[in-house]
């Protein structure tokens, strides 16, 4: 069929809003378009809503972690080793279970979809002008999506380069390894950043020997270092090998396993091999080219303080542009953007919480000792540590501490670091202090509060009276 004939028979659709990508990003970009009485599509290239965050990156791996961390608790709590042994676990049980979480979501967020009246239209987008968009689905299906306003949140993809054969059964990247059929005795993690920290959590978890090479000096380096410096510890106590200021030179896989050679020399063998060293950005198949815009060398879109692209009316949110690429980062971006296009009150998205799902967790919001030294603030730190609060003692995650910066003058909170159980949710306590105008953000206000006991939240009193005693 001629393509001209092929143009004929297409369905065309007019819209308000058309989003590419059903992430976090793309999914409140539509919904809040909807609910201010837009006429929205939402185009995916999976064969089901939710984006790499509910079936590659963020759900599968914190349900993962949750089901380690069980199993953990169960080979480790004397009053389970009373009445049996500990207990092994493969990597494709644990996962199965892990993949309950994502039909879960899959199910919720079609429902959202459903209930707000956006279209949903599954393949692959590709921009034919600045108005015009061509999906093509997998049966050769073909659509033409027309609209005054795009939102692309396509999302990332694990950086794979040229010279790793990641074709090689034992050769695995973040996304891949969800397809990990066996349980490696020996594992070589490239890549230390947070997926490949909190890889090296969950392995180590199931009994896994982890070598983590690392090209810095230091594991995520722009935590605070105490905090840093407690993760590299506990990964250790855990088996895990760090190996700081390192670079491969050749990854080849073989029959049983994968030998690494590093630049520095060395040669380290495993069963298996994960890459986990940088994301791309998926605009490679958009047409970006018949539009004018022209992503960098990560495949990631420049925005202006408003998310719009160097077409105004075509917005770019979450992974796609590149920092912070978290799913709650996505969320708020997705909606700030329509808000933008909807004229309704703007935010752009910069105080971002960080979580990062190791065992123990991680969770930080503010600046970091580091930064306020350089920056010749007068601070003071508040901490707690979890082994001294009863809830933990009771549950037994005594590992971590709540540590708190404060200006020593006007006891104003700066900066909130979270390392244990729980962290991710404790850290939002003071991030609610934190954004309160003027003297309403007081590190006084846990002092005047009272906190339901025991509970880990009651960490901040303990935390505040620390500090407060370091003033004089």
């Amino acid at each position: 069929m001629h393509r001209e004939e092929q143009a004929n028979l297409m369905a065309v659709h007019n819209y308000d809003v058309v989003v590419i990508g059903s992430g976090p990003a793309g999914e409140s970009a539509a919904i809040n378009a909807a609910k201010h009485g837009k006429r929205v599509a939402i185009v995916e290239k999976q064969q089901a809503v939710g984006g790499n965050c509910t079936h590659w990156g963020t759900i599968p791996s914190k349900a993962l972690r949750h089901q380690v961390k069980q199993i953990m608790q169960f080979n480790t709590n004397r009053m389970f080793r009373d009445i049996g042994e500990p207990r092994w676990f493969s990597f494709p049980r644990v996962l199965e279970r892990s993949k309950v979480t994502i039909d879960q979501q899959v199910e919720m967020r079609t429902q959202f979809y459903s209930r707000n009246r956006i279209d949903l239209f599954f393949g692959v987008a590709n921009f034919r002008d600045e108005h015009t968009l061509i999906v093509r689905d997998n049966q050769e299906g073909v659509e033409e999506l027309c609209a005054q306003q795009f939102v692309i949140a396509t999302g990332s993809r694990p950086y794979r380069p040229a010279d790793i054969n990641f074709r090689h059964p034992r050769i695995y990247c973040s996304d891949t390894v969800l397809g990990l059929s066996h349980t490696p005795r020996t594992l070589i993690i490239f890549g230390a950043g947070v997926i490949g920290s909190e890889y090296a959590s969950i392995f180590s978890g199931l009994g896994v020997k982890v070598d983590l090479i690392d090209m810095r000096e230091r594991l995520l380096s722009f935590l605070d270092d105490e905090i840093s410096d407690a993760l590299s510890y506990h990964l250790r106590q855990n088996g895990v090998l760090v190996r700081h200021n390192e670079d491969y030179e050749s990854i080849e896989g073989d029959e049983s396993g994968v030998v690494v050679k590093l630049k520095s020399g060395k040669r380290l063998r495993a069963d298996a091999f994960l890459w986990a060293n940088g994301r791309t950005g998926n605009t490679d198949q958009l047409g970006l080219e018949n539009i004018g815009l022209e992503p960098n060398g990560r495949g990631q879109l420049q925005v202006d303080e408003h998310y719009r692209t160097m077409v105004p009316h075509i917005y770019a949110v979450g992974d796609v542009i590149g920092w912070p690429s978290l799913a709650s980062a996505a969320y708020d971006q997705g909606r700030s953007a329509s808000d933008d296009f909807l004229e309704e009150d703007f935010r752009f998205v910069e105080d971002i919480p960080t979580g990062i799902y190791t065992i123990p967790e991680i969770s930080s919001v503010g600046k970091n000792e580091r930064e306020l030294t350089e920056a010749k603030v007068p601070y003071e730190i508040a901490q707690a540590f979890f082994k001294d609060t009863a809830r933990a003692q009771i549950t037994g995650d005594t590992v971590g501490m709540l540590k708190i910066l404060f200006h020593r003058e006007t006891l104003e909170i700066l900066g909130i670091h979270c390392f244990g159980d729980q962290a991710s949710e404790i850290v939002h306590i003071g991030q609610a202090i934190m954004q309160q105008k003027g003297e309403a953000n007081t590190l006084k206000y846990f002092i005047n509060t009272t906190f339901n006991y025991p509970t880990m939240a009651e960490a901040y009193r303990v935390a505040a009276q620390n500090g407060l005693n370091r003033i004089f």
